[in-house]
Formats: C-alpha cells, sequence, structure tokens
C-alpha cells in the first residue's frame, strides 16, 4: 500500500472516477483493503456495518459479476438487499427513468446501483433520488468500481501505481473500462498506452494523457500491467475489424506474446473474455493472469464504496 491517507469520504454519490481525486481514490483502496479481511480472513463473512439499511441492485444491462459482487458485497455488510432486473420492472411497460427514480425513492432505500445501457443514466436517476447512487457501469462512459477493484489489484501485487507503466489493449472506443481506468490509472501517477486498431481507439484520446499504439507486439516488453479488453460487440453498430480471427492474429494475447512480457508482469482482464480472441486459453495457466484476483478484490472494493457512500464516512 502507498500509505494511509488522512482523507474522509463525504460524497454521497459515486458515479465516476473523474469526479474523485488521488486521495479519495486512494481512501476507498485503504478501506477495501480493511474490508477484503471480511472475505478472506472471518469464518463468518459478514459484518454490522450496513444493518438497518437498503440497497436496490438496478440492473437494467446483462452482468453476472458486477451485479452477483454487490450483491455479496452488500449482504457481507448486513444491509437488506433487493435485486431489480428489465423483464422485472415497468420499463418493460415504458416507465420512463425519472419516474422509476421516483416512485423507488418513496420507498425511502438508502443506496441504489445501477448498471445501465445508457450513458448518463446513474446521474440522471441521482438527481430524482436522496438516497445514494453507485454507477455500477453505464453505455461506454464509465465502469469506476472496475478501476478501483483494477488498481487495487495492482497495488497488492506492486506495492505501488505510481511510475507503473499500463497497456490498455482493445475495444477503447466502446469501453467504459478504459475511460474510468485511465482517469485512476493517470490520477494515482501511472503512464498508460492504449493499444488497439485505429477503427477502436478514438481520435483525441491521447488528450486523457495516454500515449496510443496500434502494435501490440511493440509495448510488451515495456509494460509492468496488461489489461486484456473485451470487443464490445453489443454497443458497435458495425463491426470495427474483419473478423475475430483477424482480430486475435494482431491484437490477442497468445502464449507466445505472453513470452515478452516481463517475468512481474500482471495481465488482467475484466471479464467476461472470450477465450482465444483476446486471450489464448493457455494464458489462464500463466502465474501473472489475476484476473481471479480482480473478481476477489470486486467484492472488497464494492464493500468499501457501499460502506463509504452510505454512511457518508461517518461509521454505521
Amino acid at each position: 500500500m502507498e500509505g494511509m491517507v488522512s482523507v474522509s469520504f463525504k460524497k454521497k454519490d459515486l458515479l465516476s472516477i473523474e469526479d474523485l481525486t488521488k486521495n479519495e481514490i486512494s481512501f476507498i483502496l485503504d478501506t477495501a483493503a480493511s474490508m477484503k479481511k471480511v472475505s478472506t480472513e472471518r469464518f463468518i463473512k459478514k459484518v454490522p456495518t450496513l444493518r438497518g439499511r437498503t440497497v436496490i441492485n438496478l440492473f437494467m444491462e446483462s452482468s453476472t459479476r458486477t451485479r452477483t459482487s454487490f450483491e455479496l458485497a452488500a449482504k457481507r455488510l448486513s444491509a437488506d438487499v433487493l435485486n431489480i432486473s428489465p423483464s422485472t420492472s415497468s420499463i418493460t411497460k415504458g416507465e420512463s427513468l425519472r419516474d422509476m427514480a421516483l416512485n423507488l425513492e418513496a420507498m425511502h432505500p438508502h443506496i441504489f446501483v445501477i448498471r445501465h445501457a445508457m450513458s448518463g443514466a446513474p446521474q440522471l436517476f441521482s438527481q430524482y433520488t436522496n438516497a445514494s447512487v453507485v454507477n455500477a457501469g453505464d453505455g461506454a462512459h464509465e465502469h469506476p468500481t472496475q478501476a478501483l477493484l483494477d488498481m487495487l489489484t495492482i497495488q497488492e501485487h506492486k506495492g505501488k501505481i505510481k511510475g507503473l507503466n499500463v497497456g490498455i489493449v482493445g475495444d477503447i472506443t466502446y469501453s467504459r473500462v478504459a475511460r474510468s481506468n485511465i482517469h485512476a490509472l493517470r490520477k494515482m501517477g501511472a503512464h498508460v498506452i492504449f493499444v488497439g486498431p485505429a477503427t477502436m481507439i478514438p481520435s483525441g484520446i491521447e488528450k486523457l494523457g495516454a500515449k496510443v499504439s496500434h502494435n501490440l507486439d511493440s509495448i510488451l516488453s515495456k509494460v509492468d500491467v496488461l489489461m486484456m479488453l473485451r470487443i464490445q460487440q453489443e454497443r458497435q453498430d458495425k463491426t470495427n475489424f474483419p473478423n475475430v480471427r483477424e482480430y486475435s492474429r494482431y491484437y490477442g494475447l497468445s502464449k507466445a506474446r505472453a513470452k515478452l512480457l516481463k517475468q512481474d508482469a500482471l495481465i488482467m482482464h475484466p471479464g467476461p473474455i472470450n477465450w482465444g480472441v483476446e486471450m489464448a486459453f493457455e494464458i489462464a495457466d500463466d502465474p501473472r493472469f489475476v484476473v481471479m484476483e480482480q473478481v476477489t478484490n470486486g467484492v472488497a472494493v464494492r464493500m468499501a464504496v457501499l460502506y463509504l457512500v452510505g454512511t457518508r464516512g461517518e461509521g454505521a
């Protein structure tokens, strides 16, 4: 860890990494490190921190890891949890996001966790509720808790984030993970390079402080962390590469390419992985592959976030 910071966390919502300061990110990571002990060191994996509080998971887009992770995090904090999906909501009857927010607000919950295919949906929702709102991924905008769990994983292995070289490979244009990570990594002092075909890297992305390369092989020996991204086919109006075989040939992490990485480099992926496209199956056996640790840290980070917004940093 890079040291505790003498700040508190008073934000009502967590809507984006862009809104956070470096100290606030560090504070969340320190809190998550403490929360992780509940999951990894205790036989009874539960604390009374959010007892009496209600968390509504509003997932209007498919998810396995993130939804389960938030639900588990809330339950380990002893919160009451309600899950709402598109098929069980009045969205199917034409209810607007505003009306949904107002109706659920009338039931007086404490925290909403929202995933939505529309960029900006959590921000809009937060305008109509006094409850805290946590962004669990909105369109191609941001996925703040994914970036935070990535920061925690990197920090645990490297002891720091500042000064590291991080390569983020793949579909940058449509990746909310990439956007949240560039904000987090740059604020924490890392150097970032985006890698992918020109059709999948938005113009002007360098303004966020990252370098750009279209040659994966040229950067492998230089990075301390290699973050492979999922191809966001569901967000594309058209395919931005000829076919998956072509993409894998130039931008997939094969066993041969993995040999070019540093011996202590980290191999990361936000999931779900398209095996044989973004990564070869053999990469799962590489000791530098830390995706399962990312999943574990996801629960800890989401526990920290729910605790901090749910109590405004003042304790239960």
